[in-house]
């Protein structure tokens, strides 16, 4: 992606076409953006997302070269299946969360070791992460966006380590509805994963900054 580009409207690829995948592609149409949906099993059995969604649909390989900015939206045990050359450079948004009555148990997490999007980036050691539209449901992403300035706007958070890939969910955040709250460096992403304070419950800004800040990595989790 060329420094800059992002202020205009972005070519946005989905891996991933589930109720994450196409609530996050139906709101970037609508913001002005170009969308290209994927699922492991091919585009031809996303027939009717075309006009869902109002986006293309592709393979894996497709949705990931076509994307200035990637968006991950699919469970967290297929990470490793995720190409990672033609990533390479791409800012890549992670919006996994780790159940491991789905996924498996991953033992690092379970210890609380390391973070889910920290594994995405081993596995896309070349991509800029960042760690974003993990802690809403996409029934509240598609419901509770308000104009900026609202007294009841929702805010969200977001970690990484690369500026520009911050800047880019900042501004989907902001076109989407809601304010957004930088929680820090890509190792910080722990503190609004499942089970914490701040993961998938309803914030303005201010309170947001506090919940995230008194997050202690000890505390209990379901």
């Amino acid at each position: 992606m060329r420094r800059g580009t992002w202020r205009t409207g972005m070519k946005i690829g989905i891996i991933g076409a589930g109720f994450v995948g196409r609530a996050i592609g139906k709101l970037a149409v609508r913001s002005g953006h170009q969308v290209m949906l994927c699922n492991s099993r091919g585009p031809e059995t996303m027939f009717s997302l075309r006009y869902a969604v109002g986006g293309e649909v592709g393979t894996v390989e497709e949705a990931a070269a076509f994307g200035d900015v990637v968006v991950l939206a699919i469970p967290l045990s297929a990470y490793r299946s995720v190409p990672a050359a033609p990533l390479a450079g791409k800012i890549v948004i992670d919006a996994n969360n780790y159940y491991h009555e789905r996924d498996g148990r991953f033992p690092e997490l379970d210890a609380q070791a390391t973070t889910t999007s920290e594994l995405l980036a081993g596995h896309l050691p070349r991509s800029r992460i960042v760690k974003a539209f993990n802690a809403i449901t996409m029934m509240d992403l598609e419901s509770d966006g308000r104009p900026a300035g609202a007294p009841d706007r929702r805010a969200l958070p977001l970690a990484g380590d690369d500026a520009e890939a911050k800047a880019v969910a900042v501004r989907l955040y902001e076109e989407f509805g809601f304010d957004a709250v930088d929680a820090g460096s890509l190792s910080e992403g722990w503190r609004f994963e499942r089970g914490r304070p701040a993961y998938c419950v309803r914030f303005g800004k201010a309170d947001l900054q506090s919940v995230l800040a008194d997050t202690r990595r000890d505390g209990p989790l379901p």
